[in-house]
């Protein structure tokens, strides 16, 4: 159970934590500019976007359930695909925004203060509801790869409880964490085990019929490698990599690794910043400003 709760609790922490700057972004921009009687309509916003992401999640997992053994299995491996896809594309948009995500929410919640209630509540509803829907997507996709849902959803709720407790202490300036590590960092992983499902995608295809390939296998360990031991148990839970593998899984996994994390190291490099005259450790472009007197650790702010 626990090996197949990491990569769910990876994805709920990094996407907790996304999603949960911008809510506290948008709460501090509100208290801070005096509009507390306006904070409604930031959790209308919220809620809506869980609810969002949880009928999504339904949706799936009541398609699935309706179709054929075969269909399934495509289904399932498009799914999986569609996936990887958004969990690259959010690693690659994470490692460029998180030094300007505070200063783009604040201009966003600027121009919403000075129209109706509606415009509000739809900042925060796709404020968040990209982040929910990316997690009920890749929540869905592991569960179905590890074949049981205790593991990736207590993952998942512990990486979000954990998320929620950071975005407090960041929202209270009792924290101070290095953003742009931690999605650095984060990111890194999250590749290695988006090319994990990636290689698992491909495979429920060739079993769908979608994809050619389904008998060449490129790695067959099954009869010297025990499936049922802790430390394959612990592989496949992880990195979702088997025993047997076909040609089409090891290219994909391989040429995805290879690709991606050449491009965000990369990346990574090329958008170091110049040693600064601040103290380092923290990243305070991506941080949420608190209310004016929180936190008995706040920074003092410079006479306007």
């Amino acid at each position: 159970m626990w090996d197949d709760a990491f990569p769910s609790f990876l994805i709920g922490l990094r996407e907790g934590l996304e999603g949960g700057l911008i809510v506290s972004i948008l709460v501090a921009t509100l208290v801070r500019a005096g509009a507390k009687s306006r904070l409604p309509q930031v959790w209308t916003g919220v809620l809506a976007a869980i609810a969002l992401a949880m009928s999504f999640g339904a949706v799936l997992t009541f398609t699935a359930a309706s179709l054929s053994a075969t269909a399934q299995e495509a289904f399932g491996g498009a799914l999986s695909v569609v996936a990887v896809a958004f969990v690259t594309a959010m690693v690659f948009w994470m490692r460029r925004s998180a030094r300007s995500l505070s200063g783009e929410i604040k201009e966003k919640v600027t121009g919403a203060l000075g129209m109706g209630a509606g415009v509000l509540i739809l900042t925060s509803f796709l404020a968040v509801g990209r982040e929910g829907l990316e997690t009920a997507l890749f929540l869905w996709t592991t569960a179905r790869a590890a074949g049981e849902s205790v593991g990736p959803l207590t993952g998942a709720g512990i990486g979000l409880v954990l998320a929620a407790g950071l975005c407090w202490g960041l929202y209270r300036r009792v924290l101070k964490i290095n953003l742009t590590k931690f999605f650095t960092a984060t990111g890194a992983v999250l590749i290695v085990i988006a090319a994990g499902v990636l290689g698992y995608g491909l495979r429920d295809l060739q079993e769908g019929g979608v994809l050619p390939g389904k008998a060449a296998y490129a790695v067959d360990l099954g009869g010297t490698l025990d499936a049922g031991s802790w430390y394959s148990t612990l592989v496949q839970g992880v990195f979702n990599l088997t025993p047997t593998m076909t040609w089409l899984q090891v290219l994909g996994y391989a040429g995805y690794l290879a690709v991606v994390m050449t491009l965000f190291v990369r990346g990574v490099r090329a958008t170091k910043p110049a040693p600064a005259t601040a103290p380092t450790g923290t990243t305070t472009a991506a941080v949420p400003e608190a209310p004016r007197g929180a936190g008995a650790a706040s920074t003092p702010r410079p006479a306007a």
